[in-house]
């Protein structure tokens, strides 16, 4: 009897030694102690308030006693989101971003793409100086970088339009057919650098022993940048593409901005504006709505071509 109990105690033994390894003992501790920072914010200022704006497109303001009775709050149902679908003005800013990132987001990649490969050929010298001065952009706020390209789209201010002028060109860069790219040049310079450093990083990672190689079997500068170094960061490029897709979806700053000096810019000219102001109308409800779907088309857009690009790339 007196055997039995002791191995008993011996096969206990170790598995309450697991459990206080898993389940507590200053490691464990260590572990709650350094994740604490990340999630207790990323709860409260992110999970909280979307679970909020969600609850919130849930709800409808009614009336009591006609137009001028008491309003209260109930619950809609879908409500919000079928008047959402049916707002004319929600889908002309959907036509407008989708046309602004078919555009805007190609030609942006492209030419980060552009830079990332000069910066990372042997024939452009000053390397560090050029890095800098593309990164630079990104380093001004969107706000401040919209009014300085006011100033340069002004018919009355901008010594490029005066300059265009005396060459026998009248350029109306706040038109109702120009704005749009006018926004558009400013988001391109505003993200170009930032994006065309993560290509590069990725570029640095490349074994220069790959470049040698090809070398020898006679690849030219050109073959080695478009058959070996653009398929090998591959994933970097991917990746600049859907935070593209995400910002395109969350434009604000800039057409707001030009909407100061551009009556061809309406208070819903994008998905976000629109949601902004019907919230100034004090029908958060509805912008809640509004917000919810912008999260979803984003969600849908960004992962659907992650998975497409990815499958295809074989990652």
């Amino acid at each position: 009897m007196t055997d039995l109990a002791t191995r008993a105690t011996r096969v206990v033994a170790p598995a309450r030694s697991r459990r206080r390894q898993l389940g507590g003992g200053p490691r464990a501790r260590t572990v709650v102690a350094f994740l604490i920072p990340f999630f207790l914010p990323f709860v409260l200022f992110y999970l909280v308030p979307v679970g909020y704006a969600l609850w919130q497109s849930f709800l409808v303001v009614r009336r009591t006693g006609g137009q001028y009775g008491t309003s209260y709050t109930t619950f809609g149902g879908f409500e919000q989101y079928t008047q959402v679908f049916q707002n004319a003005e929600f889908w002309a800013s959907i036509g407008r971003i989708g046309l602004f990132g078919i555009v805007q987001v190609p030609v942006m990649l492209f030419v980060a793409l552009i830079m990332a490969l000069l910066l990372d050929t042997p024939l452009l010298k000053v390397k560090a100086f050029f890095r800098v001065t593309a990164f630079m952009p990104y380093a001004v706020p969107g706000v401040i970088a919209a009014i300085m390209w006011s100033y340069l789209y002004s018919p009355q201010l901008s010594p490029v339009v005066d300059l265009l002028k005396g060459a026998g060109l009248h350029p109306d860069f706040l038109g109702a057919g120009a704005v749009l790219w006018s926004a558009a040049n400013v988001s391109t310079w505003l993200w170009t650098g930032y994006n065309m450093l993560i290509m590069f990083s990725a570029l640095q990672s490349i074994p220069q022993e790959l470049y040698e190689a090809a070398k020898i079997d006679g690849a030219s500068n050109w073959t080695i940048a478009w058959r070996i170094k653009v398929p090998v960061i591959a994933p970097s490029i991917i990746l600049t593409t859907v935070f593209s897709i995400i910002g395109t979806l969350q434009l604000y700053a800039e057409p707001a901005v030009l909407r100061q000096i551009s009556s061809n810019i309406s208070s819903t000219f994008t998905p976000n504006m629109l949601a902004y102001a019907v919230a100034s109308g004090n029908n958060y409800q509805q912008a809640a709505a509004i917000s919810v779907v912008i999260a979803v088309i984003t969600f849908v857009l960004s992962f659907g071509f992650l998975r497409l690009t990815t499958k295809r790339a074989g990652l």
